[in-house]
């Protein structure tokens, strides 16, 4: 076999980014778009010793698993991996991919994982959760400005402004910019160029609340006749908050730092349960609010509080968790490493009254360590403790020295709130190898139609026995 050549494969598998995995002549191979169950028609792309990757040319024979996708542009577009796999597959792939990496990396046994594994939290609409979609603007081959999203691992723009995974305002406000763009003159940003003025246009939807904020990225001071842009845009329901943002810089970061409000408000408010939070251009804040509240909940029914605890939350954000679990412990501290961020935290906390719950900027593999330590300074002979320490990593998971002080710091409880179940096994071993068991793990499905996965997981400490 070579580049190039057809093959027929019957898809037998699925792998973690989503791809069907076939056999042919002995050799696997990963297919985009391939659903377990299809016999198709791929062309070989690359070839490796045992394996290799192919393109999806013909469907023989469809799967029983397989769905005609809802956008027109699924395959082409790089954010939606298994629009084609129906919906219940899709949970009982992202189950497995969590347990084959707790059982692969984490070294976890089967019967312990059958005992402590609950069903996967998934969505009754999995379609239109998302209340964030940041659409990068470009020109089409006429000269027309388009408004899309980046094809997979490229960026080449795939007109679409009918996202399947956003809210319906979206299409409107992005006919009302293309078609101002189209009417004045106004050109999207080149990136080879440099040249060009709208880049993204940001749009934020406050799912209980109904507000709606967009945030135009431009590659300059102003826009020209913007009064008319937003005298259009003020019009749509919900229309709170109508900002530009300034990046001029030559970079593939989306948002600059400088925020200039054209129209109403610089933020909208949503509601996460009877929590309230602001949300800027700039807020880190969770794209599915519906899944949040169950992820979330979770979260605080795993930390067990009483009201008597005193809880740390690592990698807090704009005080998500925190502020859920302060409604229920005695004192919560959060850390995050984005000044912004803790500044949201902080707000978000005065707007609800909250009086329980501090916030610190930093690194948490070097705020709470040290921490520990000063606190070890001045109270000689003494640890510092906590009852239940929440983390929320990154996809990297967990620094060691960050997973020690954890250690160390003897907690009854531990929630590990995950998005890569790979790193959070090789996480979980480390914690269970020094004195910590798993009592619960359960996968939360935050973004259907891709490949990712939330996970929870409670930990508890093992009581020591005397003379031991």
């Amino acid at each position: 076999m070579k580049k190039n050549d057809f093959v027929t494969l019957t898809i037998e598998d699925i792998g973690v980014g989503g791809e069907g995995i076939g056999k042919a002549e002995g050799m696997t191979f990963f297919v985009k778009d391939a659903v377990v169950g299809d016999v198709i028609e791929a062309r070989i792309t690359k070839l490796k010793k045992n394996y290799g990757y192919a393109r999806l040319m013909k469907i023989l024979k469809p799967s029983e698993k397989r769905k005609e996708a809802k956008c027109p542009v699924a395959r082409q577009c790089g954010g939606c991996q298994v629009q084609e796999m129906a919906y219940e597959e899709q949970l009982k792939f992202k189950e497995r991919k969590v347990r084959n990496n707790l059982e692969r990396i984490g070294g976890f046994e089967s019967t312990l994982l059958d005992a402590v594994m609950e069903p996967i939290c998934g969505m009754e609409e999995p379609f239109h959760y998302r209340n964030k979609a940041q659409y990068p603007i470009g020109t089409d081959r006429d000269g027309n400005p388009v408004a899309g999203f980046y094809a997979g691992r490229t960026h080449q723009i795939i007109p679409n402004t009918v996202c399947a995974l956003g809210k319906e305002i979206n299409t409107e406000v992005l006919n009302i910019v293309l078609e101002f763009m189209k009417e004045f003159h106004i050109t999207a940003y080149d990136e080879g160029t440099g040249t060009g003025l709208f880049r993204h246009v940001l749009i934020r939807s406050g799912f209980k609340t109904g507000e709606i904020m967009v945030c135009l990225i431009v590659n300059g001071i102003r826009i020209p006749h913007v009064e008319i842009l937003t005298e259009r845009l003020t019009k749509l329901p919900g229309m709170t908050s109508i900002t530009m943002n300034i990046n001029c810089e030559n970079t593939n970061v989306i948002m600059g730092k400088e925020i200039r409000l054209l129209w109403g408000q610089e933020y909208i408010t949503d509601y996460i349960g009877e929590i309230k939070y602001q949300i800027s251009p700039l807020s880190f804040y969770q794209v599915n609010p519906v899944q949040t509240e169950v992820l979330y909940g979770l979260a605080c029914e795993y930390a067990g509080l009483t009201g008597q605890e005193t809880v740390w939350d690592l990698y807090c954000g704009i005080g998500t968790i925190s502020l859920f679990l302060a409604q229920k412990a005695k004192q919560v501290y959060g850390v995050e490493i984005i000044p912004q961020a803790i500044e949201d935290a902080r707000k978000n906390a005065e707007i609800n009254g909250i009086t329980n719950a501090e916030f610190y900027v930093g690194k948490a593999e070097e705020v709470l360590p040290d921490y520990y330590r000063k606190y070890e300074e001045s109270h000689p002979g003494r640890r510092a403790h906590a009852d239940v320490i929440v983390v929320d990593p990154p996809r990297k998971g967990c620094d060691e020295t960050l997973l020690e002080t954890m250690v160390n710091m003897e907690p009854d409880r531990i929630v590990y709130v995950s998005c890569d179940s790979a790193t959070l096994a090789r996480d979980l071993k480390y914690l269970c190898e020094n004195g910590y068991e798993l009592k619960k793990v359960r996968p939360a499905d935050m973004f259907p139609m891709t490949v990712h996965v939330e996970t929870v997981v409670k930990l508890c400490r093992k009581i020591k026995v005397s003379g031991k």
